[in-house]
């Protein structure tokens, strides 16, 4: 029996998306589903979901929870991965107020900014045990990651772990439908074409019939603009740099120096910007779910209808040989945006078959886009920099090169926040020199 294991399993409520997707689908019926979750009580909880869910399904696959990693890993041929390194308390919680301190404030903390470069640091030894696993054990399989930072981590498992990986980021997904709802559009036979980088890719192009849409887009969004809705950083974007970026206003507050300044205090109401967001979305999913928990756990009638979730999707485009097509991130390998550095990791469309993941020649983005992308990787490759070489100096350099931080903070803060940062993260990081 072939394998798909999940690394991170005891989020329910996704393992359900992804999992049930592949007990909807007919060439993925004789897999066995292996879970593995550093938390037991919530790793019981998903194969309690999914022993139910594959009931009612009727599906032939066959849900195995492990309490071994490498043994969870052994002879799979994917492997999907949903962790999140230190939760919500103590890493989250620390993400956020430390930085407060200082009088930096941020919004979601899990990509760029301050809270991504300490996210990573404390993620990627993780995700390079894993790598060490897979290489031993299943060294053919093919690693979906859908965690946080994307781009940086997806970067690592590829250069330094030696393992065939592919990002996967709802945002190129929706990217279009919720432009044109939030608009009042049609989205119907509307042809799109995104790259970029995770979190910042571009929407280039966007038509029906041959018939470019963008000038109704931006006419349509100058008349949102007059009143406060939730996009308002996405089109000020828009407005200023000429296109619509993947991903969402309260992330894109962070990722450049415009948005959120201390002494610019106007700008947080003038554009809408909920500072603060991500903690409070945390509070609110643990108690959603003490809510819920039952009736997912333990519901014996558990049904599901397969989601717009990749991983499936890929699985059978592999299985069958049958082509897809997915917004993939991947590395920058031959130029595939040639105004990016080639060791960047980009988030461009991919071809999946039963030879893989082949992504596509995009050539160069706008400059100006090209450019805002940049001021990004240089604080991903910086903090990749740091995590292998274990140098401290390498963190100063990916803090002071962030947009946001950067705008906000003197030199001197900024190495004192992140040396206080590292002091808080205690064990959750490793030594650095």
């Amino acid at each position: 029996m072939s394998k798909i294991t999940f690394l991170g399993a005891g989020s329910t409520v996704f393992a359900k998306n992804v999992l049930g997707d592949v007990m909807m689908t007919p060439s993925l019926q004789e897999f066995e589903l292996a879970l593995f979750d550093i938390d037991s009580a919530r790793l019981k909880d998903s194969e309690n979901m999914l022993n139910n869910l594959s009931k009612t399904s009727g599906s032939r696959c066959r849900v195995v929870a492990y309490s071994d990693r490498k043994e969870a890993l052994r002879g799979a041929k994917y492997v999907v991965n949903a962790i999140q390194v230190g939760g919500y308390e103590p890493s989250t919680v620390i993400d956020f107020e430390v930085p407060k301190k200082y009088g930096l404030r941020q919004t979601i903390a899990d990509t760029l900014g301050i809270g991504g470069i300490f996210r990573n640091l404390r993620t990627i030894p993780v995700m390079l045990d894993f790598a060490r696993d897979i290489r031993e054990v299943c060294p053919d399989a093919w690693f979906l990651n859908y965690t946080n930072p994307m781009a940086v981590l997806t970067n690592v498992m590829n250069t330094h772990g030696g393992v065939k990986t592919v990002g996967l980021c709802h945002s190129v997904q929706v990217c279009v439908s919720h432009l044109f709802k939030d608009l009042g559009l049609d989205d119907t036979g509307v042809q799109s074409k995104i790259a970029g980088i995770n979190h910042m890719a571009w929407l280039l192009e966007v038509k029906k019939d041959g018939v470019d849409l963008y000038p109704e887009i931006k006419r349509r969004a100058a008349e949102r603009q007059k009143e406060k809705h939730h996009d308002m950083v996405r089109y000020e974007l828009m407005n200023r740099f000429g296109h619509y970026v993947t991903e969402s206003s309260e992330h894109n507050a962070e990722y450049h120096p415009y948005f959120i300044k201390r002494n610019y205090p106007e700008l947080i109401e003038r554009f809408n910007i909920p500072l603060d967001e991500y903690p409070r979305r945390c509070v609110n999913q643990i108690e959603g779910w003490a809510k819920m928990r039952d009736s997912m756990v333990n519901n014996e009638s558990l049904t599901h209808e397969r989601s717009h979730e990749y991983a499936s999707y890929i699985f059978d485009a592999m299985e069958t040989n049958t082509p897809f097509k997915i917004g993939g991130n991947v590395m920058n390998t031959g130029g595939l945006i040639a105004n990016l550095p080639r060791e960047a990791c980009v988030e461009v469309p991919c071809l999946v078959d039963a030879s893989g993941v082949t992504p596509t020649y995009v050539g160069n983005l706008p400059p100006q886009l090209a450019a805002l992308n940049r001021t990004n990787i240089n604080t991903q490759l910086l903090t990749i920099e740091a995590a292998i070489t274990g140098k401290k100096e390498h963190i100063y350099h990916a803090a002071l090169l962030d947009p946001h931080t950067a705008a906000e903070l003197s030199i001197d803060d900024i190495v004192s926040l992140c040396d206080d940062l590292i002091e808080a993260h205690g064990n959750w990081l490793p030594a650095f020199k």
